[in-house]
């Protein structure tokens, strides 16, 4: 199992960027891809991106495209969420999930083949 540990949440500014951290502990965090989901107020949670354990394949929600980046270091247990022109859609608990993988290449944008969440983090847009 994984511990996983989102911050970098809060309170910002329509057009303004945040970046989230989400930070492993436990079994071996280098060969699990890994996710960044959302629930916005009332609604279901959703993906918004997620990445294969090398780091080379990404997946992301059409609504994210060319605003949000994933990245991770597998140095450091960490994965990051970038994110960049926020606009108050985005509000919403964001979510880290992780999940153990044999292949390299593999990511996952479906929330039930995740073993592994965060607490979540709070990110509110105002506008």
């Amino acid at each position: 199992q994984v511990q996983l540990v989102e911050s970098g949440g809060g309170l910002v500014q329509a057009g303004g960027s945040l970046r989230l951290s989400c930070t492993a502990s436990g079994r071996s965090f280098s060969s699990a891809a890994a996710g960044w989901f959302r629930q916005p107020p009332g609604k279901a949670r959703e993906v918004v991106a997620t990445i294969s354990w090398s780091g080379l394949r990404t997946y992301y929600l059409d609504s994210v495209k060319g605003r949000f980046t994933i990245s991770r270091d597998n140095a450091k247990n960490t994965v990051y969420l970038q994110m960049h022109e926020v606009k108050p859609e985005d509000t919403a608990v964001y979510y880290c999930a992780a999940r153990s993988s044999l292949y390299s290449g593999a990511y996952y944008y479906n929330q039930d083949q995740y073993e592994d969440w965060g607490q979540g983090t709070l990110v509110t847009v105002s506008e």
